[in-house]
């Protein structure tokens, strides 16, 4: 996967799935910003698969590879 498209699954999964999440609205509400980032990054599948695709972008580094 090239740099630039990586990027752009990020935007759009950020932008279907992430903004107006109920849950991590409620979390935020309810315990603070850290246990909902918590919540994302440990227990949702989007988090999940947003760490896989970070993962990707570091394996490419900051070369000019797109």
């Amino acid at each position: 996967m090239k740099k630039i498209s990586i990027i752009k699954e990020i935007d759009d999964m950020l932008t279907t799935y992430c903004d107006g999440c109920f849950v991590k609205n409620q979390l935020r509400k309810d315990d603070g910003k850290t246990a909902a980032h918590r919540f994302c990054i440990s227990n949702c599948t989007v988090g999940a698969q947003l760490q896989f695709l970070g993962n990707e972008l570091n394996k490419i580094g900051t070369g000019t590879n797109q």
